[in-house]
């Protein structure tokens, strides 16, 4: 049996540490607003809806009006429950079959170990003619910190991983069908932000519960040298004492089949 990818209960407890320091929203803010972008697009009504992800608890109370239910669930327990919801595993839950007919899934899918099996459950979840949609981090994001972060490597003479593996548009069209998902679009939005340091931008990190939370990654802080070469390059890359750091967010949407 394959290793987990990813620690669950270091990615809880770094959506926990998130919490108590103040959280910084704003790519999860722009990916659920957009969403709501579009279900406003929608030419339906909604009943009952599933949020997967939710770092501010008023996001339930914003769903509810495509959908007068919602039940909140997110990866973090201070998350979930500030948002009266509860912890979730997103490959390991089990929901209610066929109980809601709207899923909206924010900044999490990215660290999921069986990013398959969590969509079969997310399908499971939904009716017939349902909407899934949703948002997470993938295909080019954070190239100026890998590059960092090889320079770093490069230093210390050995090469350990220090950023999630990405996942490709193509890869969430392919896994939607595959789950059972019809129609499935899947489109890019390409955030480019500006940092005076890569200390800034790793401190965003942890505000987001974005960090390293592979099960391979290495236990022991960069060297003072790696550090400085991680540095280094990320200002090699500023034009006017700043670096441009790219997040790449991914927003899908799928539709599960109409029976009858």
């Amino acid at each position: 049996m394959a290793a987990d990818l990813f620690d669950m209960d270091l990615r809880a407890a770094r959506r926990d540490r998130a919490f108590r320091v103040g959280p910084e929203l704003f790519l999860y803010e722009r990916a659920f607003e957009d969403c709501l972008d579009r279900l406003g697009l929608v030419q339906r009504t909604f009943q009952s809806a599933l949020l997967i992800g939710c770092p501010d608890p008023n996001w339930p109370d914003r769903l509810r009006q495509f959908a007068p239910h919602v039940d909140a669930f997110d990866p973090g327990h201070e998350f979930a429950q500030a948002a009266r919801g509860a912890q979730i595993l997103e490959d390991r839950f089990h929901p209610v079959p066929q109980h809601y007919d709207l899923c909206v899934a924010i900044g999490t899918f990215d660290s999921v170990n069986d990013l398959p099996q969590a969509l079969l459950r997310v399908r499971a979840a939904l009716a017939p003619d349902s909407l899934f949609l949703g948002a997470f981090s993938g295909g080019d994001t954070l190239p100026q910190l890998r590059a960092a972060m090889r320079a770093a490597d490069e230093h210390d003479g050995a090469a350990v991983p220090h950023v999630h593996p990405r996942v490709e548009p193509s890869m969430v069209t392919a896994l939607l069908s595959a789950a059972g998902f019809a129609n499935p679009v899947v489109d890019l939005d390409r955030v480019a932000v500006r940092y005076r340091s890569i200390s800034r931008l790793i401190g965003d990190l942890r505000a987001m519960g974005a960090t390293n939370v592979m099960t391979s990654r290495s236990r022991r802080p960069l060297s003072r040298g790696a550090l400085r070469s991680a540095e280094h390059a990320f200002a090699a890359a500023s034009d006017d004492g700043h670096t441009t750091e790219t997040f790449e967010i991914l927003h899908f949407a799928a539709w599960t089949l109409h029976h009858g």
